[in-house]
C-alpha cells in the first residue's frame, strides 16, 4: 500500500540567526503529487523551537506532538527533549515502525532526531532532510561558506531549498520559512 511522503527540510545557524526552511509537497506512493502547500515546518514551546519533518505525514505529527510533550515536561530543554524523544521512539514496539524523522533547533541548538536511536548536531550549524535533503544540504553549505555577512540565515534556508526544488521532483517551490 502506498503512502504519503513529505520531504525536504534545511535548517541552517548562521552569524548569531538560525532559520528553517520547508517544501509544501507531499507524494503519495512515488507518482502522485497530492498537496502543494504542506506546512513541514512548525514553531514550538510558545515560537522559541522550530520543527520540521520529512517522511511520513502522519507518522510526523505523531512525532510533533511527542516532542512537544518532551519540550513541555522538560521546561524547553531542547536537548534533553530530543534525547527523551529518541529513546521513547526507539524502545517502544509501535513508535519504532514510524517512517520520520525531525529536525529540531532553537537559538542555540540544531538537531537531528531519527527512530533508530540518534540525536545528532551537525559540526557545521546545517542540517537537511528528505528526498531533497543533499541537494539543499550541498547549496546551504556553499552559500553559507561564501555568503560571509551578505546572507542572512532566512535567505541562506529560502537559496538553499530553491535549489533542491529545482533538482529534486519530491521538493516544490512553495516553500515556508521560519526564523529565531
Amino acid at each position: 500500500m502506498s503512502t504519503f511522503h513529505a520531504t525536504t527540510i534545511f535548517a541552517v545557524q548562521h552569524s548569531g540567526q538560525c532559520a528553517m526552511s520547508g517544501d509544501g509537497q507531499v507524494t503519495f506512493g512515488n507518482a502522485v503529487v497530492m498537496k502543494h502547500t504542506a506546512r513541514k515546518v512548525r514553531r514550538l514551546f510558545q515560537g522559541q523551537v522550530l520543527a520540521g519533518f520529512a517522511g511520513s505525514v502522519a507518522d510526523a505529527f505523531t512525532l510533533f506532538e511527542l516532542f512537544e510533550t518532551k519540550l513541555e515536561e522538560y521546561n524547553g530543554n531542547l536537548q534533553r527533549a530530543a534525547v527523551e524523544l529518541a529513546k521513547q521512539w526507539r524502545s517502544d514496539k509501535v513508535l519504532r515502525k514510524l517512517e520520520a524523522m525531525l529536525i529540531v533547533m532553537n537559538k542555540d541548538n540544531l538537531l537531528l532526531v531519527s527512530g533508530t536511536g540518534e540525536v545528532i548536531e551537525p559540526d557545521d550549524g546545517i542540517l537537511a532532510i528528505g528526498s531533497g535533503g543533499n541537494y539543499a544540504l550541498s547549496a546551504g553549505r556553499a552559500l553559507k561558506q561564501h555568503a560571509g555577512e551578505h546572507l542572512t540565515a532566512k535567505e541562506i534556508a529560502k537559496a538553499a531549498l530553491d535549489v533542491a526544488s529545482e533538482i529534486c521532483v519530491y521538493t516544490n517551490d512553495h516553500i515556508i520559512v521560519e526564523e529565531l
